[in-house]
């Protein structure tokens, strides 16, 4: 029974990843690329994002996760803290969260943004949504660029 049970779970793994491979096998590479970035969370991001095909700027991506932050204002005043708009796909934002998790162990941007703002005085868990957004901005540069992950990329800054 045992052994069944296990082969029917191997087929269940095996088989929608066969099925993204085949879809998107350019963007699956890419994607598993960048340090932290699982199996799971690169079909997630790529199934949910319909292979990024309406996704035009890494701020969409963000929202579409439901980590965007949103402000609780009346008028001029502000009124709370502030919280992330909850409104994308919950099962991403769980994948993404532990994800979030490795990346500051295994990240090197994602560590120093973590550690950077826990100096600050930020809590865990805002930390932790901010290394959520920089996952998803590493994502999203991989698969607009059709690169693969370089933790050791610098941008080129315009010269003054």
């Amino acid at each position: 029974m045992k052994v069944l049970l296990e082969k029917e779970m191997h087929s269940i793994e095996v088989k929608p990843e066969a099925l993204l491979m085949q879809w998107q096998p350019q963007q699956v590479k890419n994607i598993s690329s960048v340090k932290a970035i699982g199996k799971r969370a690169t079909a997630m991001l790529i199934i949910f994002t319909q292979g990024f095909r309406y996704t035009h700027n890494y701020r969409q991506l963000i929202s579409f996760a439901g980590l965007s932050p949103r402000q609780y204002s009346s008028g001029t005043s502000i009124i709370g803290k502030s919280k992330i708009c909850k409104k994308g796909g919950k099962p991403m934002r769980d994948v993404l969260y532990m994800c979030a998790m490795s990346a500051i162990k295994t990240n090197t941007a994602c560590k120093a943004l973590y550690e950077r703002l826990r100096a600050k005085g930020k809590s865990g868990k805002l930390s932790l949504i901010a290394v959520c957004n920089k996952l998803l901005k590493q994502v999203f540069a991989v698969v607009k660029n059709n690169t693969l992950y370089q933790p050791n990329y610098c941008s080129a800054k315009p010269a003054n």
